[in-house]
C-alpha cells in the first residue's frame, strides 16, 4: 500500500526515517543559529549598528560585508546579501519544522521546498568564501560560521530529499501518469499508485 500510517518506518534507502524528528530538529537549532548570526550581519550592512564584532579576523569582517560583491547583490537583489542569508536561514527552520514526520511521503512538495531552501543556500555560502579571500582579500569570521552551517544543513538534509525523490520516482515508474505524480506530490495518493512505497 503507498500510504502506511508507521510513523517509525524506514524511508528507502536508508535504515531510518529522515523525516523524524531527531533527524529534523537539528537542522532546526543550526538553521536558527544561522538566522541569528545573518541577522546581526545584515544589522550591520543596513547601518542600524556602528560595528561587527569579530574575535578573529577584526575589521577585516566590516571590509568584508561593504565589499564590492556585497554591494553587487544588495543592487541584484534589494537587500543585503546577508538579511537574505537571515530569510533563507528562517525558512530552513520553518519548512524544517513544518510537517509529520512521513512528510518524505505524505508531504512530498514540502520536502521538496525544503531541498531549494537548504541545498542552494549551501552552494551560494561556499561561493561567498571563495570570495571573500580570492576577490576582497579579508575573512569574515561570523561568515564562515554561517557557510559551515550552511553546509553541515546540507549534508542533514540531503536523506530526506533523496528519500523524497525516490518515493516520487517509484510513483512514476509504477504508474507512468503525470495525473498519479502529480497527485502523490501533493500529498493525495490515488489508488492507481498503490505499492509504489
Amino acid at each position: 500500500m503507498l500510504i502506511d500510517h508507521d510513523i517509525d518506518a524506514a524511508a528507502p534507502p536508508w535504515s531510518y526515517n529522515p523525516s523524524a524528528w531527531s533527524q529534523r530538529i537539528p537542522i532546526c537549532v543550526l538553521a536558527l543559529i544561522a538566522f541569528a548570526i545573518s541577522g546581526y550581519l545584515a544589522l550591520y550592512q543596513w547601518r542600524w549598528i556602528d560595528g561587527i564584532r569579530d574575535p578573529v579576523f577584526g575589521d577585516q569582517s566590516e571590509r568584508v560585508l561593504d565589499s564590492r560583491p556585497s554591494e553587487v547583490m544588495r543592487s541584484w537583489i534589494g537587500i543585503p546579501d546577508a538579511a537574505l542569508g537571515a530569510f533563507a536561514y528562517l525558512g530552513d527552520a520553518v519548512f524544517g519544522l513544518a510537517g509529520s514526520t512521513r512528510r518524505w511521503q505524505y508531504r512530498p512538495w514540502l520536502v521538496v521546498i525544503f531541498g531549494i531552501d537548504v541545498i542552494p543556500l549551501g552552494i551560494v555560502s561556499a561561493v561567498l568564501v571563495v570570495l571573500q579571500e580570492t576577490v576582497v582579500g579579508s575573512w569574515c569570521f561570523l561568515c564562515l560560521v554561517t557557510a559551515v552551517i550552511s553546509l553541515l544543513l546540507v549534508v542533514l538534509a540531503f536523506d530526506e530529499v533523496w528519500s523524497c525523490l525516490l518515493y516520487l520516482s517509484r510513483v512514476w515508474r509504477k504508474s507512468r501518469s503525470r495525473s498519479v505524480l502529480w497527485r502523490c506530490f501533493w500529498g493525495l495518493p490515488p489508488a492507481a499508485a498503490q505499492g509504489a512505497a
